[in-house]
């Protein structure tokens, strides 16, 4: 199976009508460099109750191999990534519509936008400070965000996850 590439490949035409590549954005600037502590301290707390509260959402509706990166010191654009893998389309679109759910009812917040949905091989959620990454097992091991963002702080979420399986065995008991 093919996939599509991970970004874009951006063309741009000169006047005679021919593409030349432009080169991909830049590395992100060191931390001394790009404004560090910008974001007031109650954002990224914030955040990282929502992050920790996908996690739950995604260990009760049966996600596998579930990854909270703190993403703080590594760009602006957002301060956690939540990765989890799920074993069909139906666990995946049910584990979107139960994050939306916890978001939206918990934390008054909204996504801005997904991608990927009708698909559902990749399931991105974006809530701004948190960005949710849905995968099937093939696509996630494909992509391999964790390598692509090892410069992160991985998140221990051993007790969230350990919680929510056990709760989920006495439900299904």
């Amino acid at each position: 199976m093919s996939y599509p590439p991970l970004t874009q490949s951006y063309m741009s035409s000169n006047s005679d009508n021919s593409a030349k590549r432009v080169p991909p954005p830049a590395a992100p600037l060191p931390q001394s460099e790009r404004g560090a502590g910008l974001v007031p301290d109650e954002q990224v707390a914030h955040s990282r109750a929502m992050a920790l509260a996908v996690v739950k959402a995604a260990a009760e509706n049966r996600g596998q191999e579930i990854v909270l990166l703190d993403l703080t010191g590594q760009t602006a654009l957002f301060d956690f990534f939540v990765i989890a893998s799920g074993s069909s389309r139906r666990q995946l679109t049910a584990m979107s519509s139960e994050i939306d759910r916890v978001l939206k009812t918990d934390f008054k917040e909204r996504r801005m936008s997904v991608a990927g949905y009708e698909a559902s091989r990749w399931i991105v959620l974006d809530y701004g400070s948190l960005v949710v990454h849905l995968f099937d097992e093939e696509t996630r091991e494909f992509y391999d965000l964790e390598s692509l963002w090892a410069d992160g702080r991985q998140v221990d979420i051993s007790e969230i996850v350990a919680a929510a399986s056990a709760q989920m065995a006495k439900l299904t008991e």
